[in-house]
C-alpha cells in the first residue's frame, strides 16, 4: 500500500463525486473531516465515511468532527441532542468543581456514543483557549472558563472521556486563541502579550495537557515570539512554545487552510505549515481546486510524524463499556433539557 499523505481533507457534500472518488485513491490523505454539509441520516454517514476510508485503502484511516456542544456542534437531533456549549461546564464548574468535572466527562463520554455508531473516530475538542475581556467572540462560550484552572480541569475530563469512549481526542487552539481579537475565519490576528503572560494564562492549560496524543494550531501571530508568521507557518512557535515551552510531542495538526488567516495560494500554505514543522495540513471546505492545491505540496507521511500518528490511532481502539443509558441518565441530572 502507498504511504498516507501529511493531510486531512473534506469533501463538497452527502455523498463522493467520481472526482473525489479519483483524487483520494491518487493522493491518499491520512484522514478526513466532516461538516454540517456532509451530515444527513445516520446510514448516509456511515456510507460517507465507510466510501472515504474505502478510497485509501485503511479501514482506519480517521474521520474528524467538530463536535463541542453549542454552537459548533456539525451533529444535531435527532443524530445527537443539542449539548451545552464549554462555557456551560465551566459555569457548573464554578458552582461545584466536582459536579463540572464530572459532567464534562459525562459530555464527551456522550459524544463517542454518538459519534463512534456512525463511524466517526475524531473530535476536534477539547478546547483549551482562555479568553480575556474584549477578545473575538470565535471562542466566546466556546472556551470553560477565563481561569486556566477550569480550562486545564474540564478538558482533562473531556479528553478522557472521548478517549475512554475510543474516540480521538484533538485539543485546540494550541499554544492559545483566547486573546485573538479578530476572527481567524476572516482576518489574521495579532497579540502583542509579553512571554511570560502567555506561559502563564494562555500557554497554560496546553502545557498541563501535553500528553494528549494530538493537537491543532491556532492561526494568530505572537509577536514576542515570532512577529512575521502565525503559530501555524511558525518554526519559532512550534519548536521553542508548542513543542518546547509546553513539551507537546503528540501530533500536530494545522487549523483550515482554507480559512482567510493564512495569506499565499493553497500550495504554498501547504509548504509552509509542513516546514514549520507541523505534522499534518488540514483543509476542511471540500473545494476540488484547492484541495488539489494542497496536495500538490504535501509530502508523505513518515518518520517522527508518522511514529506520532500511529501512536494517535491507538486511542480509538481503546473503548470502555459503558451503559450508553445510564450516562444519558446522569448527564442530564446536570443538564435536564439533554435526553
Amino acid at each position: 500500500m502507498s504511504e498516507s499523505k501529511s493531510m486531512i481533507l473534506g469533501c463538497a457534500g452527502k455523498s463522493l463525486t467520481e472526482d473525489e472518488i479519483r483524487f483520494y485513491r491518487d493522493e491518499r490523505p491520512w484522514g478526513f473531516i466532516l461538516f454540517a454539509r456532509n451530515i444527513g441520516e445516520a446510514g448516509q454517514i456511515r456510507d460517507l465515511v465507510a466510501s472515504m476510508r474505502d478510497c485509501v485503502g485503511r479501514p482506519d484511516a480517521p474521520v474528524f468532527i467538530d463536535q463541542e456542544g453549542g454552537r459548533v456542534q456539525r451533529l444535531r437531533p435527532p443524530l445527537a441532542p443539542n449539548y451545552p456549549a464549554g462555557g456551560a461546564l465551566g459555569a457548573l464548574w464554578r458552582e461545584d468543581r466536582e459536579a463540572g468535572r464530572r459532567a464534562a466527562w459525562l459530555m464527551a463520554r456522550l459524544h463517542a456514543f454518538d459519534l463512534s455508531r456512525l463511524g466517526i473516530t475524531a473530535d476536534c475538542l477539547p478546547v483549551l483557549d482562555v479568553p480575556v475581556e474584549g477578545a473575538s467572540d470565535v471562542i466566546g462560550a466556546r472556551a470553560y472558563g477565563k481561569e486556566p484552572n477550569a480550562v486545564v480541569e474540564l478538558g482533562r475530563a473531556s479528553a478522557e472521556g472521548l478517549m475512554s469512549g475510543g474516540v480521538l481526542p484533538v485539543m485546540k487552539h494550541i499554544p492559545g486563541h483566547g486573546r485573538a481579537f479578530a476572527d481567524t475565519h476572516f482576518a489574521l490576528p495579532t497579540v502583542d502579550t509579553p512571554l511570560k503572560e502567555l506561559r502563564r494564562h494562555d500557554f497554560a492549560p496546553f502545557k498541563a495537557l501535553n500528553a494528549l496524543p494530538m493537537a491543532m494550531t491556532a492561526h494568530v501571530v505572537y509577536s514576542a515570539v515570532d512577529p512575521d508568521n502565525p503559530a501555524t507557518t511558525s518554526a519559532k512557535v512550534v519548536d521553542q512554545v508548542i513543542r518546547g515551552a509546553i513539551g507537546f510531542d503528540g501530533l500536530l495538526m494545522s487549523d483550515d487552510t482554507s480559512m482567510k488567516a493564512l495569506s499565499g495560494d493553497f500550495p504554498t500554505k501547504a509548504a509552509s505549515i509542513l516546514a514549520a514543522g507541523c505534522d499534518l495540513v488540514l483543509h476542511c471546505n471540500g473545494v476540488f481546486e484547492e484541495m488539489s492545491g494542497i496536495a500538490s505540496r504535501t509530502t508523505a507521511l513518515t518518520g517522527k510524524s508518522l511514529q506520532r500518528a500511529e501512536r494517535a490511532l491507538t486511542y480509538i481502539k481503546n473503548r470502555d463499556v459503558a451503559d450508553e443509558t445510564a450516562i444519558r441518565a446522569e448527564f442530564a441530572t446536570y443538564f435536564e433539557a439533554v435526553v
